[in-house]
């Protein structure tokens, strides 16, 4: 198993204390958005491991082995497939870590978006590179062709919006306002079938004048600020996004608190958006997001609207199932990720982690011994296939791996 180093995201929206508070580290003042544990080509974990190599002269094979030295754990995995992830792992997803293991510090909301499916996603990677539109363009939709199923896991009270509200509710929240603009959204949410109304709202907020929009936007703002309560939420996202139609599409989600171990899960089609808190995020490693609000980068309407899934839906709040053997499993209906939790007390008999997948081991409170290394808050591990581990300590571990019904 090797120790991992991690490389924090800057991005705007990201709290600038959450995460050195966990790490117990000063604030730089700057945003500390997301930490990525895992394997993704953008920001790659890196161990400390020797490299092996062999010389050959004539018949004489000389092995030799270097100093341990910092290397992306890309590469040590492209040295090595089926000896990292297990040969049902490299059958199944091929030659990559199939999931990505986040702590993800919102200080201020996200931009609203959706994730496709996986055939969405093969065809539209296909079409665009087709076209021939330069994987980096910004106005490029798919940088893959994998989707990008995510769960979220709260560490601290965390708020966000997921999965659409019933329309006579949204209706409800808009009348509320008082805006005279509001009034057309208002009759359409109330006219028409779910589906339709989702839809026509959506489609409507999203190809509206820019600049009447921006106005519309204030003046419900200034109402949220006014009227607080179930309305504080958008208040805060417009002071944020000012002048946004993001702010209105969010009055049709579900606003949604979790608390500490609570979990969402965000399958294909389901808007949603995290507005406030601390968490540990797994995820397919995947890159694909389509956006509808609440970010000045592209939005790709036509395909958004093909890819949003128009249905009212209760947003699913996931508590950890135990077992006997001390892990609280988040259950989701993925197969590129699984993610656990195990509380561990000083004394009780050691927590067997071993797995025929590859793990990401993260501590979150506490002091937790894995193996010969000692983890402390927000200090992770990468475990090959099929080694053994078991935990010991005081403290919390997520356990980060492969679904076990795809091997």
């Amino acid at each position: 198993m090797d120790r991992l180093s991690n490389t924090v995201r800057p991005y705007a929206w990201g709290s600038t204390t959450a995460i050195p508070a966990l790490l117990g580290t000063a604030p730089t003042g700057e945003p500390q958005a997301e930490m990525w544990m895992g394997a993704h080509p953008g920001a790659p974990s890196r161990i400390a491991r020797p490299k092996s190599t062999t010389d050959t002269n004539g018949t004489t094979a000389t092995a030799h082995t270097t100093a341990p030295t910092e290397r992306p754990l890309t590469d040590v995995i492209a040295a090595d497939p089926e000896g990292e992830l297990g040969a049902a792992t490299v059958a199944r997803f091929g030659p990559r870590l199939p999931f990505l293991l986040k702590l993800l510090a919102a200080g201020s909301p996200l931009s609203l978006q959706v994730h496709p499916d996986l055939d969405q996603a093969r065809k539209g990677y296909a079409d665009e590179e087709a076209r021939g539109i330069p994987i980096d363009a910004p106005h490029r939709t798919y940088k893959d062709a994998n989707h990008k199923p995510e769960l979220i896991c709260a560490l601290t009270p965390f708020d966000g919006l997921c999965g659409f509200r019933r329309p006579t509710e949204a209706a409800d929240v808009m009348e509320a306002l008082g805006v005279d603009s509001l009034k057309p959204y208002v009759d359409l949410l109330r006219a028409h079938p779910e589906e339709a109304a989702l839809r026509e709202v959506l489609t409507a907020i999203l190809g509206a004048d820019p600049a009447e929009m921006a106005d519309t936007v204030a003046e419900a703002a200034a109402a949220c600020e006014r009227l607080g309560g179930a309305h504080a939420p958008y208040a805060r996202i417009a002071h944020n996004y000012p002048g946004d139609p993001g702010v209105l599409a969010a009055m049709l989600l579900n606003y949604v608190q979790l608390q500490p171990g609570e979990a969402l899960f965000l399958g294909a089609g389901v808007p949603h958006a995290y507005l406030d808190g601390l968490g540990v995020e797994i995820m397919a490693n995947s890159d694909n997001v389509l956006r509808c609000g609440l970010t000045p980068k592209h939005i790709d309407v036509p395909e958004l609207l093909r890819v949003v899934r128009f249905e009212a839906t209760e947003p699913g709040v996931l508590r950890p199932e135990a077992s006997p053997s001390g892990e609280e499993r988040y259950e989701t209906p993925v197969d590129e990720f699984a993610l656990s939790r195990y509380t561990l007390a000083s004394g009780a008999a050691p927590a067997e982690l071993t797995a025929p997948t590859p793990l990401i081991l993260l501590c979150t409170a506490g002091t937790v011994r894995v193996g010969e290394l000692d983890l402390t808050p927000g200090q992770s591990v990468y475990v090959p296939a099929a080694e053994a581990v078991e935990a010991t300590g005081s403290g919390t571990l997520f356990r980060a791996t492969v679904a076990a019904r795809t091997v």
